[in-house]
């Protein structure tokens, strides 16, 4: 299964100090390696400030655009992992080691694998899902 763990903090790369931010590059140097190994490893980034945000909002057919962010917080998304997991508890276990979870946290949520969703994603085994559901709905 795969989860999305999203990275919030109170302070992003660019508003440590050099040498907490180089120190923080290494953690996470260490960790990927370490989940790229183990095979939990599908994707990852991080994002720039809040302050390079752009917000839209769509009305009525109308596009409001706000720079920044959309709300106003302490803590502010630094960045994401997209890992699999056999359940929530080994992708707890995996963010518990994401180094922005020392200084934030980290919110870890399961990404939607449903047959209707995949298959408005146009990504393969909608199908396959789709038929794994009808089978489950005949087991019950």
């Amino acid at each position: 299964m795969k989860y999305l763990c999203l990275i919030c903090a109170e302070k992003v790369m660019e508003q440590m100090t050099e040498a907490d931010a180089e120190r923080h590059f290494e953690e996470y140097r260490t960790f990927i390696a370490d989940i790229r190994a183990s095979g939990h490893f599908l994707g990852c980034n991080r994002l720039l400030p809040p302050d390079s945000a752009t917000t839209i909002r769509v009305r009525q057919g109308k596009v409001a655009i706000t720079d920044g962010p959309w709300v106003e917080t302490k803590e502010q998304l630094g960045g994401y992992f997209l890992i699999e997991a056999r359940d929530l508890d080994e992708a707890i276990g995996v963010a518990a080691r994401i180094p922005g979870a020392w200084i934030g946290c980290v919110e870890v949520r399961p990404v939607a694998e449903d047959a209707r969703t995949l298959e408005v994603l146009g990504l393969p085994g909608a199908g396959a899902a789709a038929r794994a559901g009808k089978a489950g709905e005949k087991r019950r």
